[in-house]
């Protein structure tokens, strides 16, 4: 995701989703619901294949993450959650025992300007 214009949340699921990553995750307990198809998987049927970490300069508001997953069996969708103090706990939880591949960084001042 290392394309330009990728600088905001919408416009990074906006794109995951025109590469397929079409589903909606949610962590439900131990495992990994699809929102739409409501199957589920457990840490070790997921891979994360990428994410981008939001961090504003100075507003903690402005942190979040958000993941491009798939299962093992092909299912592809996203995963948002907060970033630093206000992460969910059970995501972060799930997430500990889920392989990843790689990720990025984007912080405010790499931004667009309006």
């Amino acid at each position: 995701m290392a394309e330009t214009g990728m600088d905001t949340l919408a416009a990074v699921v906006a794109d995951l989703d025109r590469r397929g990553y079409s589903e909606h995750f949610a962590v439900d307990g131990n495992c990994l619901r699809a929102l739409g198809s409501g199957h589920r998987f457990a840490p070790r049927d997921v891979i994360i294949r990428d994410y981008v970490r939001f961090e504003g300069i100075s507003d903690p508001d402005d942190m979040s993450i958000v993941y491009a997953m798939e299962s093992r069996s092909g299912t592809r969708g996203v995963l948002v959650d907060a970033f630093g103090v206000y992460a969910d706990p059970a995501i972060s939880a799930f997430l500990e025992e889920v392989e990843i591949h790689r990720g990025r960084l984007v912080r405010a001042a790499e931004r667009s300007q309006p």
